[in-house]
């Protein structure tokens, strides 16, 4: 997978672009040049069966397509958690159980019927995002997305690299504490069973912090942490450090030069950034490990879109 604006510029019209979370399901017409003409985006449904799921990612579909003529879009680019089958054009994101090997391009091509439809992960989409637009072009840049999971893409030399299987990049399961707390994904000890908003609230309860009568949710744990809460500053700081300790090994590997966060719980800022650059500071000791960038998002919750949009582009300009 690769794209860059000279790809993409030569598209021959807007495409539709689809990311899929744990939180939300949005998608977006977006022009070559990287302009959202329309998006939107709705709940994913908690709990909810395949039927109550699909049916709501049509409805955000429909929602941006609007009066649109379908033929006047020129592809289709889904970014997804995972795990996924990129050539098979099948998803089983961890936090939506009701989608397990469920074909979400079989699903949505009879909404664009002779299209170029592609699939790809939704860290691979929102690090691709970055790289496109949001003003990263260097030559190693991991993206992760750290909400109600925690996932991860590489962009190298200005490729995605997404792995034999298309599930490279998945830093939220890089395993930092052995003998750490169980993953959704199934393992022991992983980022995203420390980081995740949900693993950060669950741990500060575990200690004794309780939202009294607001959600329990890594918002209200956000509010309290800026507030001075012990347990609640402790609950980010624990999450940072797990974040540090993938970015330092993963830095080691390939030595990346940005990393690029974005999510939900990134939107606490410092709350998160301030330790997690400290951590990365105390446990690098390699020279060009210490060197690494740290970055908030540029993009927000544009960049999965605009990945899956790069993607989608791409396979439109090659058809």
């Amino acid at each position: 997978m690769s794209t860059g604006p000279s790809v993409a510029d030569r598209a021959p019209g807007p495409v539709l672009a689809v990311d899929v979370g744990g939180t939300k399901l949005a998608a977006a017409v977006v022009e070559p040049d990287g302009t959202i003409a329309v998006q939107g985006a709705v709940p994913t449904p908690a709990g909810g069966d395949t039927a109550t799921v699909t049916a709501a990612l049509h409805r955000v579909v429909r929602q941006v397509v609007g009066d649109r003529d379908p033929a006047t879009l020129t592809g289709l680019g889904v970014g997804s958690a995972g795990p996924l089958d990129p050539a098979a054009g099948t998803v089983s994101p961890v936090n939506i159980h009701a989608w397990r090997d469920f074909g979400i391009l079989d699903s949505l091509r009879p909404l664009l019927p002779g299209r170029p439809a592609v699939l790809a992960g939704d860290g691979h989409c929102m690090a691709l995002g970055e790289h496109w637009r949001g003003g990263y072009p260097g030559r190693a840049l991991l993206g992760m997305v750290v909400s109600t999971g925690v996932g991860g893409g590489l962009v190298i030399d200005g490729r995605v690299h997404p792995g034999g299987s298309g599930n490279a990049g998945h830093i939220g399961h890089i395993v930092v504490d052995m003998a750490g707390p169980p993953c959704p994904c199934g393992g022991r000890g992983c980022v995203e069973a420390i980081a995740s908003g949900p693993a950060m609230v669950r741990w500060a309860v575990d200690q004794g912090w309780t939202p009294g009568d607001r959600p329990g949710d890594a918002r209200t744990l956000a509010e309290d942490a800026r507030a001075g809460v012990p347990l609640a500053v402790a609950a980010f700081r624990r999450g940072a450090t797990a974040l540090a300790a993938a970015v330092v090994s993963t830095t080691a590997l390939i030595e990346l030069g940005d990393v690029v966060i974005g999510g939900g719980v990134a939107a606490a800022g410092d709350l998160l950034f301030a330790p997690l650059r400290a951590a990365v500071a105390e446990l690098a000791g390699l020279d060009f490990v210490r060197r690494v960038r740290i970055h908030t998002s540029s993009l927000g919750n544009d960049a999965g879109l605009l990945g899956a949009a790069a993607l989608a582009l791409e396979a439109a300009a090659r058809q």
